[in-house]
C-alpha cells in the first residue's frame, strides 16, 4: 500500500544541494535536487522512472523505495524525456539486465552522449546576465552533474503510441529543447509529465512560471515554442515539469503563459 506523503522529504543539508522527495498525487513521486525534478510512477503493473535526474538524486530514490517496501530491482523501465545530462544522471548506476531504457529516435545518440546537445547561446553568458542562478549552478556541480555516464536505449518511443511500460502512457513527441523530446501523459493518476519542452523554472535566468528553457540548453526555441500545442491534446489534472514546481491550472493556460515568455 502506498502512503500519501503530506509534505516534502528533505534529506538533510543545505537547500538546493541534497535530494529531496514528495508524492504529488497518489503513486507519483517528485525527486529532486538542485532545481533537476524526475518521476517515479506507482503503478499496479509495476514503477516506472520517468527521467533519471543528477547522479546526487539516489539518495532520494532510495528513501522512496524504502517508504515503498520496494527496490531498485522493481523498477522496470526508465522513460527519458530527453537526453541531457541532468536527466540522464542516475541511470547507469541503476542500469541492470532487465531494465528498460527508453528514448525518442531523435535523442538515442544524445541519450548516449549526455553533454553533446545543441543549443542556441553560450552557457556561460548567463551567470553574468542572471547571477542569482549561480547558487542553483553550483548545486548541480554538488551534485556530480559533471559526472554523468551515457546509456544506450532498449527500446524507442514513438508519438501518439503508449510507451510498453507500467501504465502504459502516452508518448507526446515535442521537439524543440531537444529533436527527441518526449513528454508522457499517464491517464489513470492524469498526470502529464512535460520534461524540459514546458518548465515552471529556467535554471538559467531563475525565472519561475510557465516557459521554455533559455537557448543554453535549447536547440530551437522557436520549434519549441510550437511543439506545445501538443501538450493540450490530454486531459491532465497536472503537469509535471523538468524543472519547477508542480502546475495545476491547465494545459492550455500554462502554454499561453509560455509563449508570452517567450525566449531567452
Amino acid at each position: 500500500m502506498v502512503r500519501v506523503a503530506t509534505a516534502p522529504r528533505r534529506l538533510g543539508g543545505m537547500d538546493g544541494f541534497t535530494a529531496q522527495w514528495s508524492e504529488v498525487v497518489p503513486g507519483v513521486f517528485r525527486l529532486g535536487v538542485a532545481r533537476v525534478n524526475c518521476y517515479l510512477v506507482v503503478d499496479e503493473d509495476g514503477l516506472t522512472l520517468v527521467d533519471a535526474g543528477l547522479p546526487g538524486t539516489r539518495r532520494a530514490l532510495r528513501s522512496v523505495l524504502e517508504h515503498l517496501g520496494a527496490t531498485i530491482e522493481d523498477i522496470e523501465a526508465i522513460m527519458f524525456t530527453h537526453g541531457h545530462f541532468d536527466h540522464v544522471g542516475m541511470a547507469r548506476g541503476l542500469q541492470r539486465t532487465s531494465m528498460r531504457m527508453l528514448v525518442h529516435p531523435g535523442d538515442r545518440r544524445l541519450l548516449r552522449h549526455p553533454y553533446r546537445y545543441a543549443r542556441e547561446s553560450s552557457p556561460l553568458v548567463y551567470p553574468l546576465r542572471y547571477p542569482r542562478t549561480v547558487p542553483g549552478l553550483l548545486a548541480m556541480t554538488w551534485n556530480r552533474a559533471l559526472f554523468v555516464g551515457g546509456v544506450a536505449a532498449t527500446a524507442e518511443l514513438r508519438h501518439g503510441e503508449p510507451a510498453e511500460v507500467p501504465g502504459r502512457p502516452t508518448v507526446l513527441w515535442t521537439p524543440g529543447h531537444t529533436n527527441g523530446h518526449c513528454g508522457f501523459f499517464f491517464e489513470r493518476p492524469g498526470v502529464l509529465f512535460t520534461g524540459d519542452a514546458l518548465v515552471t523554472l529556467d535554471p538559467y535566468t531563475g525565472e519561475r512560471g510557465p516557459r521554455i528553457i533559455a537557448g543554453a540548453a535549447t536547440a530551437d526555441s522557436d520549434r519549441a515554442l510550437q511543439s506545445l500545442d501538443v501538450f493540450a491534446e490530454p486531459d491532465a489534472r497536472m503537469l509535471l515539469p523538468g524543472h519547477g514546481e508542480p502546475w495545476t491550472g491547465g494545459a492550455a493556460v500554462a502554454i499561453e503563459r509560455a509563449r508570452a515568455a517567450g525566449r531567452r
